[in-house]
């Protein structure tokens, strides 16, 4: 093998690859905080009385989840501008990402909701609660904690597809890797190391939504 290896060129572009997982942690951050907004009212969608509301919740959810990412993405991208709403590439990646994870914690969330005891919605009706106060005190809280497990997967899952974005040209890891192999041509050693940063990043987050679970589901279960 005539390959040599020149790690030490990577330290050169240090700052770009650390600047690159920056921008990935920032549009992963938004997606799971807008995505998780999208599947809270995406469950109340397919719990609604409302037969209209729910099918139209149905078809959303079916759409995005039977469909792939990336055909989402040029959709959105390409797609849009024909319909006179042209968005910048960084623009474009938030939407379609937060449109793809809405539909699966749609169907996390709405699991969560129907896991919750109607004992204890009866009891807060009992209590005079208003329906908000209910979906906020009684419902949301419980089903949240069942599923964070899940919800967490997710995120996870989410922020190692965000790398898909650079066909497009939006700022992020891949992205940041892909321009500098095209000027120094060291694709192994730079794509060695995103690897190590994605890798890096997922562990991350792991641990982060492990101490969210215990400090705040779990001391607030505590409590209840």
């Amino acid at each position: 093998m005539s390959y040599v290896f020149q790690f030490g060129i990577v330290w050169q572009e240090l700052d770009k690859l650390l600047l690159g997982t920056w921008l990935t942690l920032r549009l992963s951050a938004f997606t799971m905080v807008l995505g998780l907004a999208v599947g809270i009212l995406g469950a109340l969608g397919k719990s609604s009385s409302s037969r209209v509301l729910r099918a139209i919740t149905h078809g959303y959810v079916e759409a995005v989840r039977n469909t792939p990412f990336l055909v989402q993405l040029l959709l959105v991208y390409l797609g849009l501008p024909s319909l006179g709403l042209r968005l910048t590439p960084d623009q474009a990646a938030l939407l379609a990402m937060v449109v793809n994870l809405g539909a699966y914690a749609t169907e996390i969330v709405r699991a969560g909701i129907e896991s919750v005891p109607r004992g204890q919605i009866e009891a807060g009706r009992a209590l005079g609660l208003k329906p908000h106060q209910i979906f906020r005190f009684v419902v949301i809280v419980p089903a949240l904690r069942t599923v964070f497990p899940a919800l967490g997967s997710q995120f996870i899952l989410v922020m190692l597809a965000s790398s898909v974005v650079s066909v497009i040209s939006a700022e992020e890891l891949t992205a940041v890797t892909d321009t500098i192999i095209a000027r120094n041509f060291r694709s192994f050693e730079f794509y060695f190391v995103a690897t190590g940063i994605y890798l890096a990043l997922s562990l991350a987050f792991q641990a982060v939504f492990a101490v969210v679970d215990r400090l705040l589901f779990r001391r607030w279960s505590a409590h209840t």
